[in-house]
């Protein structure tokens, strides 16, 4: 039996399989995960995450959603699916003239995703929200980069693999709002002794094209918060790491001003270590959209936006692990690997701002990175 669920705030019918159980016992619309039997789909939507509240179905049919509650891969693609829907949604409140177009995509070797991409907006130029649920063989380049993040695989091996994560980058058309970028994500591998190695990753940065120290400190602040949590040791360490991460040698500057990033945490705690950065998304970038969204600027302004996106093509396509590893993996879906690119950039020959200027200050933030709030 199925279903159609009609969602009032993306337009779109879902189509949810019901399982039949026993004659008095009602049927159940989405996985047991969440359902507490005999009560009505309205009250337990109201209790816990509804799969009808998604922007397109999961990856992985709900049958084997259900089948396995407890295990990472289902706890994984429920959450990362729920902050896209969640994201998406803060983001479209604050535009007015265009909605995200909704992508759900299968790939072949197995597994797929649901790219969500708003394009020409009056407040963003391009913002795209990713979710992978992919799996298979992995070769070996794809392989070496997994090793640059500290795995220890052995060379010119074929390894069979889950991944799941959200990421986005949102390209604002304001040069007074910041780009914000964010991943979360699991692997799971498995190896030639039929043993599983497993861990997490991600991170938040900020982007700003003008610096502003109030947006920067409630920006990491929020972070922070998140952080502490879980562990007070985190945000310090998080937020050096990404200071070296973002980092373009070749021009000798950050590529914003930082946030936090990890990689291969494999505690039992960290996927809610990992939940709460992702929760804290919204209420760390959002308020800098409101603030910032109808300031003033002109052509000089726009064309400063322009250069600083050009530094962020050049990181990301250049130095970026995870962008390395998407290309390298057999079925790679270019145009959601691509999505971080924005619309517009700009490139000048041996461009320099004066250092006394709005411009120079930012250059010397990125060159020499700053402590933007204090540490217990």
């Amino acid at each position: 039996m199925v279903l159609k669920i009609i969602s009032s705030t993306v337009k779109t019918v879902y189509r949810v399989t019901c399982f039949k159980l026993k004659d008095d016992e009602k049927f159940r619309l989405i996985p047991g995960i969440f359902i507490a039997l005999g009560v009505s789909y309205s009250t337990v939507a109201a209790k816990s995450l509804a799969v009808n509240n998604f922007m397109a179905d999961t990856v992985t049919d709900l049958k084997t959603l259900e089948s396995r509650p407890e295990d990472m891969k289902t706890k994984m693609e429920l959450m990362i699916m729920n902050i896209q829907a969640e994201f998406c949604r803060s983001l479209e409140k604050e535009e007015t003239i265009t909605k995200f177009h909704v992508d759900r995509w299968i790939r072949p070797e197995g597994g797929g995703g649901v790219t969500c991409v708003l394009q020409e907006g009056e407040v963003f130029e391009k913002a795209g929200v990713n979710v992978s649920v992919v799996h298979g063989n992995l070769p070996p380049r794809a392989i070496d980069q997994m090793r640059a993040r500290g795995k220890n695989f052995q060379g010119g091996q074929v390894l069979p693999f889950f991944a799941a994560g959200v990421s986005a980058v949102i390209h604002p058309r304001n040069p007074y709002v910041p780009t914000i970028h964010f991943n979360y994500r699991y692997f799971e591998v498995t190896l030639p002794d039929n043993t599983v190695e497993w861990w997490f990753g991600g991170g938040t940065d900020l982007t700003p094209y003008y610096l502003n120290e109030d947006d920067a400190v409630h920006f990491h602040s929020s972070l922070k918060k998140a952080c502490d949590q879980h562990d007070k040791t985190y945000y310090p360490k998080f937020k050096r790491w990404c200071d070296e991460y973002f980092n373009i040698p070749h021009r000798g500057e950050r590529r914003g001003v930082g946030g936090i990033f990890f990689d291969d945490l494999d505690t039992p705690s960290t996927f809610d270590f990992v939940k709460s950065c992702a929760q804290a998304v919204i209420p760390s970038y959002i308020p800098l959209v409101q603030k910032h969204k109808n300031d003033s600027y002109g052509q000089e302004e726009r064309e400063w936006q322009l250069l600083r996106r050009g530094r962020y093509v050049e990181f990301n396509l250049i130095y970026d692990r995870g962008t390395k590893f998407g290309l390298y993996t057999p079925g790679a879906r270019y145009e959601s690997i691509l999505m971080s690119l924005p619309l517009s950039a700009n490139w000048k020959y041996m461009h320099n701002p004066d250092s006394n200027s709005r411009e120079g200050k930012l250059t010397e933030v990125l060159r020499n990175p700053k402590d933007w709030i204090k540490i217990d």
